[in-house]
């Protein structure tokens, strides 16, 4: 027999790395090739992973929560002798090998040490060398318990701020996985690498109001929204503004230009903010529009899309008006260089060819990136969008 060393395939679209999140095979499970192996989420989609192999499932060395980079081994197989490998090793040594790293101990020798990253992020904020600590999991692996002994065991600094973190026993630490490790990610490199400023303004939607009522009594789509209204209106200003409608390139120094409107929207879900993309926007009218949102939505909230359906945006909007909300500062999608918050509707009394009368009011708050786009740029583009927001007769016809 051999032992097959399977390695994090590239997904494409540009993924160098994905969270393992669930294993559905076991070690010693005999698997045929192409059945389901493992489940990975990349850049907040979930991707099943068949089996590149026939054969039995020697080691896993990723466990589910782990963030492995393309071309990382995950799993090893044993194969029958002659069969195509990747990496082949001896049997009699081949899981050791695979499963431990070898790490210079102080320059006086090296020894094998096995911590899962949250272990060995422990023994980095308790100042631990983690290389010193003899583990006393299986195969000699470290464990928090074997770190917190060991600070436990110091003096002076160190010993206080280990009792600290370990008395702290009420605390509910919550690893940082999935969708929101992801979006964390991403708020983090927008907030850093993003001159982001944000421009706040009024529309009347009274007339808009209206007019999805109207199309809310039409058949053929089963719920109407105002975001495929709002789609509408946002499409023939990014034309008119195309610095609106492109992506900032910092390795190369470059503002793209993009010449396609695929419009992200921001969706709400139970595992956190998933940003789904509605290819082509300008070729679809409101019905179009409204349906294939309805489905994106549900894809999100169950956990079904795919790559496609989350890459590739030119302009989010993203709506918190169902929850509430006078006003925000939404966080660009990086490296798109604007977004459209819309807040909640409310009626307001406004002065209206010199009399007040109650219309129907909502607040727009639009960010973007200052290095890509002046202020005056950005209000322009706005008062655009609440023009056509208000003229919402407009926004039926193709």
């Amino acid at each position: 027999m051999q032992f097959y060393e399977f390695k994090l395939p590239d997904i494409g679209e540009g993924i160098a790395e994905g969270e393992i999140v669930k294993w559905l095979v076991a070690e010693g499970d005999i698997i045929k090739e192409d059945q389901p192996l493992v489940e990975v989420m990349t850049d907040k989609v979930n991707v099943e992973i068949p089996s590149p192999k026939a054969g039995k499932i020697a080691k896993v060395l990723a466990k589910a929560g782990e963030v492995v980079d393309v071309g990382q081994s995950i799993v090893v197989f044993e194969v029958e002798e002659g069969s195509e490998t990747e990496k082949t090793v001896p049997a009699s040594s081949a899981q050791k090998e695979i499963v431990r790293q070898k790490i210079p101990n102080r320059g006086l020798s090296e020894r094998a040490i096995l911590a899962t990253p949250a272990t060995r992020k422990l023994a980095k904020d308790l100042g631990i060398d983690i290389t010193q600590i003899v583990g006393s999991g299986p195969e000699g692996r470290v464990s928090a318990e074997d770190v917190k002994r060991t600070a436990n065991g110091n003096s002076g600094k160190q010993q206080r701020t280990a009792s600290a973190l370990v008395s702290k026993q009420s605390d509910e630490r919550v690893p940082l996985r999935g969708i929101r490790r992801t979006i964390a990610g991403r708020m983090l490199k927008s907030t850093h690498l993003a001159a982001q400023v944000t421009h706040v303004d009024e529309a009347d939607v009274t007339d808009l109001v209206l007019l999805r009522n109207q199309l809310k009594s039409q058949s053929g789509v089963s719920r109407i929204t105002f975001l495929p209204l709002f789609i509408r209106a946002v499409v023939p200003a990014l034309k008119e503004f195309p610095y609106m409608n492109a992506l900032f390139d910092d390795e190369r120094q470059e503002i793209v230009l993009k010449k396609y409107y695929n419009i992200g929207i921001a969706s709400d879900t139970e595992q956190g903010l998933v940003v789904t993309v509605l290819k082509e926007a300008d070729n679809k009218d409101i019905f179009s529009l409204a349906n294939e949102i309805e489905a994106l939505v549900e894809k999100a909230r169950t956990g079904r899309l795919s790559l496609d359906e989350v890459h590739d945006s030119t302009f989010t909007i993203t709506s918190v008006g169902s929850i509430g909300g006078l006003s925000s500062t939404p966080l660009m999608n990086y490296p798109e260089v604007a977004i459209l918050g819309i807040q909640r509707i409310t009626k307001k009394p406004v002065v209206k060819e010199d009399s007040i009368v109650i219309r129907d009011m909502m607040n727009l708050s639009l960010s973007f990136d200052h290095r890509v786009i002046d202020g005056a740029y950005a209000a322009r583009f706005l008062n655009r969008v609440i023009e056509n927001i208000q003229k919402p007769n407009s926004l039926t016809t193709r």
